[in-house]
């Protein structure tokens, strides 16, 4: 269960990536029906100044040893060096080997690599940082162009907004679907955002720039009973099905299908915490077909089945 969730600061780690971290689980959100965290910020010796990126300091009233009680360790982005804290690895290690979850933003993966707990682990950072990473920790299984990658007790994301859609993803997969939406709703960002996306686009299509596929997104997903082609997506949306195909992973950084997919899986988690719905029930009312299709996608995108994912995260009626 997630409930206690330490984040570790060295000099020099940047603020915004931090705020990420303290802006999900630093904040009482019990009103809103968010189960709440023991948020505990941690440096190797509280009640002294550590340094920022940006040229300001904090100060901590944790030591690392309050992380080493964590069900999660936040590790934010840390300016990129030769050599981390060795109470930094240590304390990433001995978290990792009791069982906690890290969970990574940025340049944080680089503090988790050098600790040698990514050895042989799909991971990934930044984009900008992904070749300094690549050499000098070549054992790891760098995936360059994700937003972020979940290999069970670690998780590492890319950039800011990846930092967020990676937590959000944790609160998802251990607390359920509500507790991540309503969080996401407070911080007026997407629930969920695919951890598969694309990083970032080189360079948008130029056809209809003016235009957002922000109402057809919002159509679909009104419609997610549906059978939809792609033919039928660029009919609605007036483009072309070549034009709407570059466009939509212009714009979502993700295919048609892959995009539905997700929404569906969402859906289905959803009818599955909040409705006594049979199985056969959710499956038609999420898009798929069947009950057996709807349990296919729902293990591989979440890693159990529907009925143990409803006995894990159904809300008491």
């Amino acid at each position: 269960m997630l409930r206690t969730v330490a984040v570790a600061l060295i000099d020099d780690f940047a603020p915004f990536e931090f705020g990420v971290l303290a802006e999900v689980f630093g904040i009482d959100r019990t009103e809103d029906g968010v189960p709440p965290f023991d948020f505990r910020v941690c440096s190797p010796r509280p009640g002294e100044p550590v340094r920022t990126t940006v040229g300001t300091t904090m100060t901590t009233t944790h030591g690392f040893d309050a992380a080493l009680e964590a069900d999660l360790v936040g590790v934010p982005a840390y300016a990129v060096r030769d050599g981390y804290p060795l109470e930094l690895l240590e304390l990433l290690r001995a978290a990792h080997a009791r069982g906690a979850q890290l969970l990574t933003v940025c340049s944080g993966a680089f503090a988790v690599a050098a600790a040698g707990l990514l050895d042989g682990r799909p991971c990934t950072t930044h984009w900008r940082h992904a070749d300094e990473f690549a050499g000098r920790f070549p054992l790891a299984a760098l995936d360059r162009d994700v937003l972020y990658v979940d290999d069970g007790s670690i998780i590492t994301s890319a950039g800011t907004a990846a930092g967020i859609d990676a937590a959000l993803h944790l609160v998802r997969r251990e607390l359920g679907s509500e507790a991540a939406t309503a969080i996401a709703r407070r911080m007026v960002v997407p629930p969920q955002r695919d951890g598969g996306q694309r990083q970032f686009i080189v360079q948008p299509v130029p056809e209809y720039c003016a235009d957002s596929l922000d109402p057809l997104l919002a159509w679909l997903s009104e419609r997610l009973d549906s059978e939809h082609s792609v033919a039928d997506l660029a009919r609605q949306a007036h483009m072309s099905e070549r034009t709407f195909a570059r466009r939509f992973v212009a714009e979502t950084g993700t295919t048609p299908h892959r995009w539905l997919s997700a929404q569906r899986i969402l859906h289905a988690r959803r009818l599955l915490e909040q409705t006594p719905m049979s199985v056969e029930e959710i499956a038609r009312a999420s898009g798929f077909a069947t009950a057996a299709m709807l349990r296919h996608h729902f293990r591989r995108a979440v890693g159990v089945a529907p009925a143990d994912y409803r006995r894990s995260f159904a809300q008491a009626r």
